[in-house]
């Protein structure tokens, strides 16, 4: 191992894991001093049954202290808008809340996350604290419940809300954004449909992936990246299967977490550059877009990070494949696993895990992503920040020529990548 020159490592997150996880909460925000604290969530989270199953954990057992619930919002959008972060903000002060609970997916979380900086540093206006290092100062308690296993933002330092007025997606980036406390319990999975459950698995592995193969990572994100994938890998397929498998449900519920944990100090790539702008462009979800171009990422980097994608096999695919592969072999071996993740997920989905772009539909069985909206997608691209930390240098060329292969599904011809564009092998 080559040690960085430099590098950072920072997760101040308290983790509470486990099948009845959720009863710690209580005692978590009175030792923060909270007793009001606000719930987050959305429609569907609500509809599981799942503000419930919170709220009856908070019940304080005999002659113990409680807190009262101060709001509950209910109804956060897939992807939320920051005119509803503030009009959140808004009932969060009106109704003298001091604390939040946010119940749900990657949106319920990076909503949350939004509305703790309007409320603790005041203003209106989200828009002022956009961008990396705005938010200056420590913000309220924030207690983060993910009901996905995909996107580990109750890890990150990181949100993305949207503004549908200009159609982009705009990035927050503080180490003060990052929860107090993150609670994996097995139960708030549970009812999660077998296509979310696959997609927001892959979100988390190409989390992991992009962690360990990109130009910021470091020791200990290899270390937490490698130890998400091997509990993805492992437990992903049964999930999907079978949903009530709690142990599955508790190990991925952990493997997002160590995911978000790793790129949210190792940054990612072009995956999620490409992916950022499909989302915003198409509004494809975030996992869907990840699980479809992960391997597309690797494989595009292949030249540069060849001996990293290999290290990937071993917890891919296990210590008997890794070891009767050849040397030379495994970084492709360790695409060609993923791919095949892809494929098994799609059976075990009926089909309603995409496997390309075209194969992307919305409810009604509109195709979400059409061929003609590329060339957009490739030029919103070029603006994303996630690129500056993949280990090639990308230009429109570049993108379309991915995009182009991930709309058909076909593998990309590694004769077509411009090699060494940029920096060395690492």
């Amino acid at each position: 191992m080559i040690l960085p020159g430099y590098y950072e490592f920072c997760c101040r997150v308290k983790t509470v894991s486990g099948h009845r996880a959720l009863e710690n909460i209580p005692e978590a925000l009175l030792a923060m001093h909270s007793q009001r604290p606000m719930i987050i969530s959305d429609r569907g989270v609500a509809g599981a049954g799942l503000i419930d199953l919170v709220t009856g954990a908070m019940k304080p057992k005999k002659g113990g202290k409680g807190v009262a619930i101060g709001a509950i919002y209910d109804s956060v959008l897939p992807d939320s808008d920051i005119k509803m972060v503030e009009e959140i903000a808004k009932l969060y002060r009106e109704k003298k809340c001091d604390s939040i609970i946010a119940i749900g997916g990657g949106s319920v979380l990076d909503t949350a996350k939004g509305v703790n900086i309007l409320v603790s540093l005041g203003g209106d206006s989200l828009m002022r604290y956009a961008g990396a290092g705005a938010v200056k100062k420590k913000l309220r308690p924030l207690v983060a419940v993910p009901t996905t296993s995909g996107t580990g933002s109750e890890m990150t330092l990181v949100a993305v809300i949207a503004d549908h007025e200009r159609r982009v997606k705009l990035p927050f980036t503080s180490y003060f954004l990052l929860p107090d406390i993150a609670v994996l319990d097995s139960r708030m999975t549970k009812t999660l449909p077998p296509a979310l459950t696959a997609s927001t698995g892959m979100d988390a592995m190409t989390h992991a992936c992009e962690a360990y193969t990109c130009l910021a990572k470091n020791p200990l994100s290899d270390t937490t990246a490698l130890a998400a994938i091997q509990l993805i890998s492992r437990n992903l397929l049964k999930a999907v299967k079978k949903g009530d498998d709690m142990e599955s449900r508790l190990a991925l519920a952990n493997g997002s977490a160590l995911a978000g944990m790793s790129f949210s100090n190792s940054m990612v790539g072009m995956v999620h550059t490409i992916g950022h702008a499909t989302g915003g462009a198409c509004g494809v979800p975030h996992g869907t877009c990840m699980s479809i171009l992960l391997p597309y990422g690797l494989e595009y980097n292949l030249h540069k990070t060849a001996h990293l994608t290999a290290d990937l096999l071993y917890p891919l695919a296990g210590e008997e494949v890794y070891a009767a592969t050849p040397a030379k072999e495994r970084a492709v071996k360790a695409i060609a696993c993923i791919r095949r993740m892809n494929q098994d997920l799609h059976d075990a989905t009926g089909g309603r895990h995409a496997r390309c772009l075209k194969e992307v539909v919305d409810r009604d069985g509109k195709q979400m992503v059409p061929k003609e909206a590329l060339p957009a997608i490739a030029r919103t691209a070029m603006g994303d920040g996630s690129q500056f930390y993949n280990p090639e240098e990308l230009d429109y060329r570049d993108f379309m020529m991915v995009l182009e292969h991930a709309w058909e599904g076909t593998p990309l011809d590694l004769k077509k990548v411009i090699r060494g564009k940029k920096g060395q092998k690492f």
